[in-house]
């Protein structure tokens, strides 16, 4: 039997989702696509999964698109003019499943992280990367367009960079990465899951509620002036601060004690 394309660990509220292509480098094919999806839909099932780790098998993160597959789209384009769409589609509903998620979610980057692989670790809250990490945009350069990457590409690093990357087919270093807030966090490869243990540590101190939450709020703010939101703002509090889980961080903060999502 084949391996499955994404392997799955859970550790407590954590579930680790690995890119399980090593000899493609995590290149993104209809299989690893899918199995990522139907993963983040179990974990958005799941009330007790609160972080999402997603990272690639075999020293690195993900090379992108698999170029194989799209030639097979490209073949079938006379019994289906939209095949080629279809294909990008999905890596597309892919990011948009990540980006939108209510759990934390925390990608942990080593070698190469290309194309899709670059969106990826975009759309994740906290990005995390390795010393050998090596991030490229390589679409132009094959004469296509990183389509459903660019707006988590703007999103992540505003439209100077943004174009910058498009218009150079840019390869960015991982100190260069750190420098332009492409990711949070720079160690040696070997300190990766020291200081993934400590970001997590850090999420699980919040509420998770409140975090999915605060997310949707910050998402929306991204589209619309602060003096538009003031209302809104204040309905998500109250009904945050009203809540069970906002009356348990209460209590516990005035009573000196870990609120009861901590871990004890």
């Amino acid at each position: 039997m084949n391996e499955s394309p994404v392997l799955q660990r859970r550790d407590g509220a954590v579930l680790h989702l690995t890119l399980n292509r090593p000899q493609a480098r995590n290149a993104l094919n209809v299989a690893l696509v899918l199995a990522l999806r139907e993963a983040l839909a179990a974990a958005e099932r799941d009330e007790g999964v609160r972080v999402i780790v997603l990272r690639g098998a075999g020293g690195h993160f993900s090379a992108g698109a698999d170029l194989s597959e799209m030639a097979t789209a490209r073949m079938k384009l006379a019994a289906n003019p939209n095949a080629i769409a279809e294909l990008n589609a999905q890596f597309g509903e892919l990011c948009a499943d990540f980006g939108r998620s209510g759990r934390a979610v925390v990608a942990v980057v080593e070698g190469t992280a290309m194309g899709g692989g670059f969106g990826l670790a975009c759309a994740a809250d906290v990005t995390l990367a390795g010393k050998s990490a090596v991030f490229r945009l390589p679409e132009t350069s094959l004469g296509v367009v990183p389509a459903q990457i660019a707006p988590y590409l703007v999103e992540r690093l505003g439209h100077s960079q943004a174009r910058r990357l498009a218009v150079t087919g840019g390869r960015i270093a991982a100190q260069r990465a750190l420098e332009i807030g492409l990711v949070h966090e720079l160690h040696p490869d070997a300190e990766l899951d020291a200081a993934l243990a400590r970001t997590l540590h850090e999420i699980l101190q919040n509420a998770p509620q409140a975090v999915a939450a605060t997310k949707a709020l910050i998402a929306k703010a991204r589209l619309h002036s602060p003096a538009s939101l003031v209302q809104e703002a204040a309905e998500v509090f109250s009904r945050a601060a009203l809540s069970a889980e906002g009356t348990e961080g209460q209590t516990a903060f005035l009573a000196k004690r870990k609120a009861n999502w901590m871990p004890q």
